[in-house]
């Protein structure tokens, strides 16, 4: 087995002129891929529309109706951030049913772990409204159909992108079957994602949220994997681990002002890849979220393939280089978390 990926071509028919969530995000990925040869290593997975019993186990019909509608009619927009095209609900349904996809050959022995290369969005995504560039929440699809079809009695979910999944937030908060890791700058958008937002009792200490001030880099964002998100995945133990990749906390992303670099993306991916391979027998998958320099994601993606193919640290390009600007510690951080979750 090696690693897989999804990919479709209707993800490129969401699009919106001038959005900073548009069809180059992902051409400027499979570019990259192309340019260092990642593709012969690789394993596709085929994408699928999702059904629509799937996805209305996440969203309410009226809104997938809505979502439909406004796609027919030639598109518009949910809000002043999110916008519906004429194929964006071809490719919302491909994006979720694409993710379940990625899922299903991890289980069924045809990849050892994959990457979703799906767009639009989806962590934002609510049970009733689409929101933060998100239409459906593919990761939460997903996670839905391990429990409800598969029969996994433990799934984490592991979210870095820089804006906290309050989508994905609002569907396991009350679900002991579904472990949500979130680090994210905060207060950002969507203002969500503070300490003490844990779940309610059904769900407590399934809702991990490490917000974060701006500016934390490379070495903080290291601790944070390997002294919270770790422990909290070896004292859960999934069967499965998803990933919402988000590579918006790049030093150089025009969205957010963390301090990450694409080598620190690089050593995410490795911890989460070595946490899998020891509770889950290397159940894992990548789904993908925000990240909006092109060159920064483009080549996180490409690093986080060779993490997941097993390459060494020697095999890291990043043409961009370390963050240029100081970043803040994150003792107090860890010790906070410590203390609310009792790692």
């Amino acid at each position: 087995m090696t690693t897989g990926y999804v990919y479709h071509s209707s993800f490129l028919g969401h699009e919106l002129r001038g959005h900073p969530e548009n069809s180059r995000r992902l051409t400027a990925i499979l570019e990259t891929l192309e340019k260092h040869g990642m593709w012969e290593l690789l394993s596709p997975i085929a994408a699928v529309p999702i059904s629509q019993t799937r996805l209305e186990r996440v969203h309410e019909g009226r809104y997938v109706d809505l979502v439909r509608r406004i796609a027919e009619r030639g598109g518009g927009n949910l809000d002043m951030d999110t916008y519906i095209s004429p194929g964006s609900y071809t490719a919302a349904l491909m994006a979720a049913g694409g993710l379940v996809e990625a899922a299903r050959a991890i289980l069924d022995g045809e990849a050892r772990n994959a990457f979703a290369l799906v767009r639009p969005p989806g962590h934002h995504a609510l049970r009733s409204r689409g929101m933060g560039f998100c239409l459906f929440n593919n990761v939460a699809v997903a996670a839905r159909y391990l429990v409800a079809e598969r029969g996994l009695e433990r799934v984490a979910i592991v979210d870095f992108d820089v804006h906290h999944g309050n989508g994905t937030q609002e569907q396991f908060e009350a679900d002991p079957a579904v472990l949500y890791v979130s680090s994210h700058q905060y207060p950002y958008y969507p203002g969500t994602g503070d300490w003490g937002e844990t779940g309610t009792p059904a769900g407590l200490a399934h809702l991990i949220n490490i917000p974060l001030s701006s500016a934390i880099g490379d070495t903080g964002f290291a601790r944070i994997m390997e002294e919270i998100v770790a422990p909290a995945l070896r004292r859960f133990r999934p069967e499965f681990i998803l990933v919402s990749a988000g590579y918006d906390a790049h030093w150089d992303d025009p969205l957010a002002s963390m301090r990450l670099s694409v080598t620190g993306y690089a050593r995410i991916a490795r911890v989460l890849k070595q946490v899998a391979d020891e509770l889950c027998e290397g159940k894992l998958v990548f789904t993908l979220e925000g990240g909006y320099h092109l060159q920064a994601l483009s080549y996180s993606v490409l690093n986080t393939f060779g993490v997941l193919l097993g390459q060494p640290d020697s095999a890291i390009v990043d043409p961009l280089g370390p963050s240029p600007y100081r970043e803040h510690g994150v003792e107090e951080i860890i010790s906070r978390a410590r203390r609310i979750h009792q790692l």
